[in-house]
């Protein structure tokens, strides 16, 4: 399998599944929202900005490891 040896750079710029895609996306959603929250020039209840900051947490997590995973090189064995 080619895919072992890759650096961080390599693995990030090579192609991504597209269900990593649409993970990556829902997670660029989640750290949006969460930061307009944090961000909004009203006060807002304690929970609810706390609660903010764990989506933008979960949200950039996630959009960062969706980023690096890889398609495979190899053909998927076909089911019999």
């Amino acid at each position: 399998m080619k895919n072992k040896n890759m650096n961080v750079v390599e693995r990030a710029l090579a192609p991504t599944p597209k269900w990593f895609k649409i993970l990556r996306t829902v997670g660029i959603a989640l750290a949006t929202i969460g930061g307009t929250i944090i961000a909004s020039p009203v006060a807002l209840p304690l929970g609810l900005v706390s609660a903010a900051g764990y989506l933008v947490l979960g949200g950039s997590i996630i959009s960062v490891v969706s980023q690096t995973a890889v398609k495979s090189e190899e053909e998927p064995e076909p089911v019999k």
